[in-house]
């Protein structure tokens, strides 16, 4: 369920910031609002992923026994 609250930050977000930003008198309130939604969902998403680090010291590790 929250792996879908992710998704729907981001595609939400990114909807309001081009929404926001097609106007001819932009709202940088919602402007604003937007980009914090999308990149509150990108980096959701962003810390569920290992960093290389981590993996490349398990194969080390792993090696060495």
């Amino acid at each position: 369920m929250m792996k879908y609250l992710n998704y729907i930050l981001i595609i939400t977000g990114a909807v309001i910031a081009m929404y926001a930003k097609t106007g001819i008198e932009q709202n940088q309130y919602i402007l604003i609002g937007g980009i914090i939604m999308l990149m509150l969902g990108v980096y959701r998403i962003s810390r569920t992923i290992p960093s290389k680090q981590d993996k490349e010291e398990d194969i080390h590790d792993s090696e060495i026994e």
